[in-house]
């Protein structure tokens, strides 16, 4: 199918980590995204000044009717998400949407049922798969170097929800989430390992809140099994702190235990691969800190305009991440019945 290039996009959001989204569409010369919608003007307006948006609307059904643009930049908080894809979609606006997808599972599916009725691509904005170390670990993974993997750890430590003034600085909003560590974090997670070992068949979870400041969970351990045999553990809490000049960049520290030997990845992405009986070995792979997370950002988004253009599906569409938020229901009922939830 034939497009018109630039892609003419729209944008609904200014919030913390919209800038990063922002910032990755000045890098993708086939989209111009033309205006953007906030409840907040001046935060639209630094967003506009600092990453050439040319128009703001104040009201966002009148934003899509007036651009009439190719898709929708979702970037605003989930419990929107639903009224804003039902609008694009009944408008035939494509649309990438920031998770958490919406407050719901229910919620989240009539979302993507919708889309799909309507016959407008969807995708969510998931990046976390996009990271490079992820990517080369997938590659590492294809290449059997060490064999199948059985077991991945990940251990989490955030450091940035403690005391009376938690998350206050960055994403006030997380203080207010009745559900808080997997809803908004472990969802990342959950992806990332359905990337690297396919379908969840069971979990079991411990959850906790540390800080009473906050109304949902903030620490917990994971235990997943996947439909191969592979197990995971997902050790993460972000009350304690990890000695790391930038615990956002990698999130964490991770080991993936294989047939053939091992690999490690510590909190500044260096990867080290160890054969069984043979020395380990340092990985070289391109990855770096613009932008989050190893530009990811970028990723996901180039991502989303290759697999537009070219009428491919994406990694993360709709119906494949309800898959990964099935998972998440599955946690947050294994933590409540303390016991371990098949799905």
């Amino acid at each position: 199918m034939t497009r018109n290039i630039p892609l003419k996009g729209i944008a609904m959001g200014a919030g913390y980590f919209s800038r990063f989204q922002y910032e990755a569409w000045t890098r993708i010369p086939e989209v111009r995204i033309t205006a953007i919608y906030n409840r907040t003007e001046s935060k639209a307006r630094e967003m506009m000044a600092a990453y050439g948006v040319p128009r703001y609307y104040s009201d966002w059904h009148q934003m899509v009717d007036r651009e009439k643009p190719d898709f929708a930049d979702i970037i605003t908080p989930p419990e929107t998400h639903e009224e804003m894809c039902d609008f694009l979609a009944g408008r035939g606006v494509h649309i990438i949407c920031q998770k958490p997808l919406a407050p719901t599972l229910e919620a989240s599916r009539r979302i993507v049922e919708r889309a799909k009725a309507a016959g407008v691509r969807f995708m969510v904005h998931e990046n976390w798969r996009w990271q490079p170390w992820y990517r080369k670990i997938k590659a590492i993974q294809q290449s059997s170097d060490i064999g199948e993997f059985t077991h991945l750890y990940f251990r989490m430590r955030m450091g940035d929800g403690w005391g009376d003034n938690a998350y206050l600085d960055r994403q006030p909003f997380f203080r207010d989430y009745p559900r808080l560590l997997v809803y908004e974090t472990g969802v990342h997670f959950v992806d990332t390992f359905r990337y690297l070992f396919g379908e969840v068949v069971e979990v079991y979870a411990n959850l906790q809140r540390l800080n009473p400041v906050i109304q949902g969970e903030e620490t917990g351990q994971v235990f997943f099994r996947f439909a191969n045999g592979a197990t995971a553990i997902w050790d993460a809490n972000r009350y304690n702190e990890v000695e790391s000049p930038s615990p956002r960049f990698t999130f964490g520290e991770l080991r993936i235990d294989a047939m053939e030997g091992h690999l490690t990845m510590d909190t500044e992405s260096n990867i080290r691969i160890k054969r069984l009986g043979e020395p380990g070995h340092d990985v070289d792979y391109h990855r770096g800190a613009l932008n989050f997370a190893g530009d990811c950002v970028h990723a996901t988004q180039r991502h989303f305009v290759d697999c537009f253009l070219s009428d491919a599906e994406f990694e993360s569409k709709g119906e494949d991440y309800l898959k990964t938020l099935r998972v998440v229901e599955a946690i947050y009922q294994s933590a409540q019945s303390r016991q371990s939830v098949k799905l």
